[in-house]
């Protein structure tokens, strides 16, 4: 299947780089001496590429050598099993698992937000955030920020932030690889990726198809999808363009009852129901110093369209929903040094169209806002660090026929200090905020939009250590207002609603070290409560939030080209995710999975053998009833991957 047209003018990479271009024109050729160089930029600071010193505080990063010896398959994956973040898998049997930063649950996707190379990529309407279409051997680097970042990232940033970094093709000469996997569910995958620079210009693509039956009956996938780019140095800075292209088709098994799970977790209830998705995106962005300014920018231009039939009673149904999306995000950032004190500000627009067409409505999504941010570094042996930032943005929402004006603040403070040479104390305090999309505002009890969330955030964590062992511990808590989330008791068949007063804290555990000169191991403990704090539920847990997750991963990589890597992850029981009674007796199990990897190296040829769930157990992904509404997780998989770097 393909997109379904525009109904505007397409814009055209032309457009698109003369519109980012034009907001420079007349720029003042500013120059300070006091600037002084800074280290090799290594990490995404306040949304510009910044030095090591200014790395986001309390971030986990992963980097392009970790992913490589995880031998993981895709960016999901190395979020979770490197980044220690949990995920279930998604119901259309794609690798793009929901991520959840510190407990949303059922809404993970819309309290935390991903960016790639700048350009936000969460959905303005319900569903998962896409990461399949990234090519894994194009990812440079990917941070994980955990907490309220709505001052730089918007709405729906409570949980966090995952921004994704690909690589830079512009180091000089060519380099490419080819990739392909067969498995069991009937898995075949193939990709390649390829990358020319020459003294000022810069080429890159990546294609990649995969198909798999899956676990269960009636949950085949397919997909094909294309990502390409050019850049051009202009010597103080960067300008380019890249186009992506995803396309999806996937069959949908439906939820199980208690019984049913107990008496065959791989069969279907659904046979007939199937659904697709197409989606292209072209970005122009530049990037250029002038002085001790820097400007950059990025427009971004996204049509989808996604296509559904469901069969309810003998009865086929078909929907059909065509979206445009187009982001501008201009911002500019002064960097300099004053008598010791190494200062960062970073002021900046962002601006979101959104339209989507669906076979019963026509929705609009407008908002802009503004944000700013600065932050000291102070010389000495403490690396003090100041930051202080703020937002205001606002929203032109109409769905389902009903026109909705909101405007949302967001603020925060942070500081650190090293309270000795390999100890760093960190503090984080701010509110962030999420406004419901129209998926939500189109199905709510009374008609009329909701109320926008807010949540004041707190943050305390120390790291200790160095790269050879470290150890991070966060405590954090998030108090949300008007929280949006489905509510099963209102009206008869529940509704979307603003909740009472609601809570997420807990404490989060990140640690790796080196064993010896070939072993690592690593690991992440979360505990997260998230409760009711008033009305008639105060007191009681939120459902699909298991209270304790534990991964730990070691790694084996000696001379000899030769690696191994075995991780393992228990996860704690959770309650339903309509239980806000807290009345349904059987919880969700417990349950622990194991996957490992071991390759080897033959000249530019590596050869490597896989398995997922090797215990095969059986488990439960989502419930939505006290034992009914049950997505059963996928059992045991074998791979054999063979990759070629040239």
């Amino acid at each position: 299947m393909t997109a379904s047209a525009s109904r505007t003018p397409a814009l055209t990479p032309r457009a698109l780089v003369s519109a980012i271009s034009l907001c420079f024109i007349g720029a003042p050729a500013l120059a300070q001496n006091v600037v002084q160089a800074l280290a090799p930029v290594v990490i995404t600071g306040a949304r510009f590429a910044s030095a090591p010193e200014l790395a986001p505080i309390g971030a986990t990063v992963i980097t392009a050598d970790e992913i490589r010896r995880a031998g993981v398959s895709d960016v999901n994956q190395a979020i979770r099993k490197i980044g220690g973040v949990y995920g279930r898998q998604s119901f259309t049997g794609s690798s793009d698992f929901d991520l959840d930063l510190r407990g949303f649950g059922t809404n993970s996707s819309q309290n935390m937000v991903v960016v790639v190379d700048g350009v936000r990529v969460s959905e303005s309407e319900m569903g998962s955030i896409i990461l399949s279409g990234i090519a894994i051997d194009t990812v440079e680097r990917i941070e994980i920020t955990r907490g309220g970042s709505s001052v730089l990232y918007g709405d729906g940033a409570t949980g966090g932030v995952i921004n994704i970094v690909t690589r830079d093709p512009a180091r000089r000469g060519g380099r490419g690889s080819v990739f392909g996997e067969v498995g069991q569910f009937g898995l075949r995958e193939g990709r390649a990726a390829v990358a020319q620079a020459w003294d000022s210009v810069a080429l890159d693509a990546a294609v990649g198809g995969q198909h798999i039956d899956n676990y269960r009956a009636n949950n085949a996938f397919k997909q094909v999808n294309f990502n390409g780019g050019a850049q051009w140095n202009t010597g103080a800075g960067r300008l380019g363009l890249r186009v992506e292209s995803l396309r999806q088709d996937g069959r949908l098994p439906g939820s199980l009852t208690g019984a049913q799970f107990n008496a065959d977790p791989r069969q279907t209830v659904t046979p007939d129901d199937f659904g697709s998705l197409d989606s292209d995106r072209v970005t122009a962005f530049v990037e250029q110093r002038v002085g001790a300014f820097d400007l950059a920018a990025e427009l971004s231009h996204r049509e989808k369209s996604v296509k559904s039939l469901t069969v309810f009673y003998g009865t086929p149904s078909s929907w059909q929903a065509d979206t445009r999306q187009t982001q501008f995000s201009p911002r500019l950032r002064h960097l300099g040094k004053f008598d010791g004190v190494l200062n960062e500000a970073v002021a900046g627009i962002d601006l979101i169209d959104w339209t989507r067409a669906t076979t019963y409505t026509n929705d609009k999504q407008k908002s802009k806002a503004l944000y700013l941010r600065d932050e000291l570094k102070f010389d000495g042996a403490r690396n003090v660090r100041l930051v202080a930032g703020a937002r205001h943005e606002l929203f032109d929402k109409t769905a389902a026929g009903t026109a909705n004006k909101q405007s949302q603040n967001a603020w925060e403070v942070q500081g650190s200090v090293d309270v000795q040479p390999r100890a760093q104390l960190y503090a984080k305090a701010g509110q962030s905020y999420r406004v419901a999309n129209a998926d939500e505002n189109g199905y709510t009890a009374s008609g009329l939009p909701l109320k926008g969330q807010s949540s004041h955030d707190l943050e305390l964590g120390v790291t200790f250590g160095d790269s050879a062992r470290s150890l991070t511990l966060r405590g954090f808590r998030h108090n949300l207002v008007n929280e949006i989330f489905f509510d099963p008791t209102v009206g008869a068949f529940g509704a979307n609603a603003n909740l009472d007063p609601t809570r997420r804290q807990g404490i989060e555990l990140d640690a790796s070290a080196a064993i010896g000169a070939d072993w690592r191991v690593s690991g992440h403990a979360q505990h997260v409560k998230a409760t009711f704090t008033e009305g008639p539920n105060a007191g009681r847990e939120m459902g699909l939030v298991p209270r304790n997750i534990v991964t730990a991963r070691l790694s084996w990589l000696p001379a000899g080209g030769q690696s191994a890597d075995i991780g393992a992850q228990w996860v704690d029981r959770q309650r339903n995710g309509n239980d806000f009674s807290n009345s349904c007796a059987a919880l969700m199990p417990a349950f622990a999975t194991v996957d490992a990897r071991y390759g080897r190296k033959y000249g530019a040829w590596e050869v490597a053998l896989s398995g997922l769930n090797l215990t095969d157990k059986h488990y439960r992904n989502y419930q939505y009833g006290c034992q009914s509404g049950i997505y059963p997780a996928n059992g045991r998989q074998l791979k054999l991957s063979a990759r070629y770097d040239f």
